[in-house]
């Protein structure tokens, strides 16, 4: 087996590091398998383990929501300080390794899966193959995964309104889901395929993903009124804790997962908008000029030449980049492309998070209206929105993809507009959703991080995926049926990891502002 690329000093510390974890593991399950089948009558430290943990209470439970399993936390684990937890682990401390039999369980699992993101993407174990893009092939298999979810997870959902406690649906979070869904399967399958006719489209996605960044934690933070640096650390390790095990092992940048900083610098902003000052977020001239501000601040960094670089240069350890095939662009190019591209579409996602009771207290109104009044008030809206979503279609979308992205920053919100439209038109249309594609809208961070080194290649530090993983040599298909069972699965798996060494790992209860 031939390595791609030399060894690095973080891959060797990652190396250094998962070996005791396993072994630890591996001796916790050892003891849990001697405690469950060792008499209760025979005395042993085990034992004494067992009768411990029968002291444990129900309240003393953490249900990891996310990760579907339990592990009990007790009042010692609480109290314990973090030196003494890793002496204790260092010592083989038995009834340390039982207590947290999980948590080094789903920390060697994760070790392992990032073993094999190396062995894919590192080694010359597994072959590789060309891209090849058919629209024929393209457009059958993407129609064929709609009317197969729509045969298999048709649902209609009943929830209730937060802010009108009826039935209204307006912009659910299963929609938002289903809609992340059915644009990361376009996304993925756009890379795999090299369907570069669809980048305009790819574009716009990404611009829908920045978009409900800005809407998904305004509404948060307006809401729960949740500052805490708990609730931050929890939104940081989502967006980085992945990632930045990727850079280590893979020896990559942070940028070539531009996705990540992107989602964490507009996080960043929200919190920001309204964490300062927020007790007062309720009067409205104040969110108007934290509107303004924003547009400010976005109008100042990236449309002021020059203003880009002296803010940044500074982060060019963090979010400088070389692509190994252009190796004569600025280091922070990339930034400044990617971030630039979706520059002011967050802040349009916080405005419709800040009339989103308003907008569901209109259609409540809508929806108990005289029923001719209902049908033109809607069919004018779909016909408005339809004119609109084809003028920019065919004025902006058919651009070439360089004249597009010029245009990019500051049209993109109009088809996301004209999509949030027509998919709440109607109070049944709103409720229905596929959630077959929800279930993949939960794991879009994991397949986009993934999808680079177990279903697409590159072979080289930075590399951009130009290759496909080739499990089944010359039979394609076949190969992108397993390839893509295997990293789907893995992808998943990721995303329950990630939540449950999350609820292990990062507090809950530090405040903050």
């Amino acid at each position: 087996m031939h390595i791609f690329s030399p060894v690095t000093p973080g891959q060797v510390s990652f190396l250094l590091g998962i070996i005791p974890v396993i072994v630890a593991w591996i001796y916790s399950e050892i003891l849990e398998y001697r405690k469950n089948s060792v008499p209760s009558k025979v005395h042993s430290d085990i034992n004494l383990v067992e009768m411990g943990n029968d002291v444990v209470k129900d309240e003393d439970t953490a249900v990891l929501l996310e990760g579907g399993a339990q592990q009990p936390v007790s009042p010692r684990a609480r109290s314990i300080t973090a030196s003494s937890s890793i002496f204790r682990f260092l010592l083989m401390d038995e009834y340390f390794l039982l207590e947290n039999r999980l948590t080094l369980r789903a920390m060697s699992e994760f070790g392992l899966l990032l073993a094999y993101y190396y062995l894919c993407d590192r080694t010359d174990f597994f072959g590789s193959s060309k891209k090849s893009y058919n629209r024929d092939l393209f457009l059958f298999l993407y129609f064929l995964l709609i009317i197969v979810s729509a045969m298999t997870s048709f649902k209609i959902h009943q929830d209730k309104s937060p802010f009108s406690g009826k039935s209204i649906l307006y912009l659910n979070r299963h929609q938002t889901e289903e809609w992340k869904g059915w644009m990361q399967v376009l996304f993925l399958m756009y890379h795999y395929f090299a369907a570069s006719e669809i980048y305009n489209a790819i574009r716009l996605f990404i611009a829908a993903y920045v978009w409900m960044t800005g809407f998904g934690n305004f509404s948060y933070y307006y809401v729960r009124k949740d500052f805490s640096l708990a609730r931050f650390a929890q939104m940081m390790w989502r967006l980085n804790f992945l990632v930045l095990f990727c850079c280590i092992v893979l020896n990559n940048n942070y940028m070539l997962y531009y996705i990540c900083p992107m989602h964490t610098l507009f996080t960043l902003m929200v919190y920001g908008a309204l964490g300062i000052l927020n007790k007062y977020n309720e009067i409205g001239s104040v969110i108007a000029v934290k509107f303004l501000a924003c547009f400010l601040v976005v109008i100042l960094v990236w449309e002021i030449p020059g203003v880009f670089e002296w803010v940044w240069s500074p982060f060019t350890f963090l979010l400088g980049y070389t692509d190994p095939s252009k190796p004569k662009l600025p280091l922070l190019h990339e930034w400044h492309f990617r971030s630039g591209l979706d520059r002011y579409i967050w802040i349009i996602g916080m405005i419709y998070a800040y009339y989103h009771p308003t907008v569901e207290r209109w259609m409540e109104k809508l929806e108990e209206t005289e029923i001719k009044r209902r049908i033109s008030i809607k069919a004018a809206v779909v016909l408005i929105s339809s004119v609109v979503g084809y003028l920019w279609f065919e004025h902006i979308y058919k651009l070439d993809k360089l004249t597009y992205n010029k245009y990019h920053p500051y049209t993109s919100w109009i088809p996301i507009t004209v999509y949030i439209c027509l998919r709440n038109v109607t109070q049944s249309f709103r409720s229905y959703t596929l959630t077959l594609f929800a279930w993949l809208g939960k794991i879009t961070l994991e397949t986009y991080i993934s999808q680079i080194h177990i279903w697409l290649r590159s072979g080289v530090p930075d590399g951009q995926p130009k290759l496909l993983l080739s499990l089944i040599p010359e039979y394609p298909m076949l190969n992108f049926m397993l390839t893509t069972s295997i990293y789907v699965a893995i992808s998943y798996r990721l995303f329950d990891l990630t939540n449950t060494l999350k609820i292990a790992f990062v507090p809950r209860y530090l405040k903050c502002w």
